[in-house]
């Protein structure tokens, strides 16, 4: 059997690397290689890994497609539920 570094990598690993403090804010950073194996196990080696803002997660895609899409946040609009908003009791 072959040492399971000499086999090629199927996979890019990228990182989501996080700007301030909201979690959408960011962009995705490629971190490394990896390979699925025959009995279902994932070997992945990370050449790198993002200081500060890195909360963990590494996503493997298949060599050559994208990163994965970023988490779009929704827009708070006054009115919609969820928000801060005026619950209508005014002090005269």
């Amino acid at each position: 059997m072959t040492a399971p570094l000499r086999r090629p990598p199927t996979h890019t690993a990228w990182a989501f690397r996080r700007l301030g403090k909201k979690p959408h804010t960011g962009y995705w950073l490629e971190v490394g290689t990896g390979r699925r194996n025959e009995d279902g196990t994932f070997d992945s080696f990370m050449d790198r890994t993002p200081i500060g803002g890195f909360n963990g997660h590494v996503s493997h895609r298949p060599i050559g497609s994208p990163p994965p899409s970023l988490p779009q946040a929704k827009p708070e609009r006054p009115g919609e539920e969820g928000g801060d908003e005026d619950d209508g009791d005014t002090e005269a």
